[in-house]
């Protein structure tokens, strides 16, 4: 053996190069989120919560009276509301809304029957995952019923 020249060790530059790497990956993240600020907040927060909040009503008022089920054997939609309210009149509408392909969504009337209950023919839609939307006014109270269905299958 040669002890003129000793053997090269790489483990003090491979520690020192990583730690480099490191504080220079820091800085270059610390840069980027310094020039992307996050805002949380809205301008308009408390006119977007009073819109939730009315919504949140909607849904309670609604979550005890309607019902939105799926006859896999008949293929059809039956949207059931309650039969106090088909009494008189009743103005809404039905949403139909495929998250996987926008152009697919439909929107229809509501016009229950005296018994409260509206089918819809469910045998053009495609099988799959839809919503159905269902909104109504009442006496000035306004109701909102929504729905996961899979066509072709059981409901959710």
């Amino acid at each position: 053996m040669n002890t003129l020249f000793p053997r090269f060790n790489p483990w003090p530059v491979s520690i020192i190069s990583f730690f480099v790497v490191a504080l220079i990956g820091c800085g270059t993240f610390i840069g980027f989120c310094s020039r992307h600020p996050a805002d949380l907040v809205s301008a308009d927060y408390y006119e977007q919560e009073v819109r939730y909040q009315r919504q949140i009503n909607r849904i309670q008022r609604a979550s005890q009276l309607g019902s939105v089920t799926y006859d896999a054997a008949q293929k059809r939609i039956i949207i059931a509301l309650p039969r106090n309210q088909s009494q008189t009149v009743v103005t809404g509408t039905i949403q139909l809304y495929r998250p996987s392909a926008i152009n697919l969504d439909r929107q229809i009337e509501l016009e229950p029957n005296r018994d409260g209950v509206q089918t819809l023919d469910a045998s053009a839609l495609l099988p799959g995952l839809w919503k159905v939307r269902v909104s109504w006014t009442f006496e000035h109270q306004e109701y909102f019923l929504e729905q996961k269905l899979t066509l072709g299958g059981k409901s959710s």
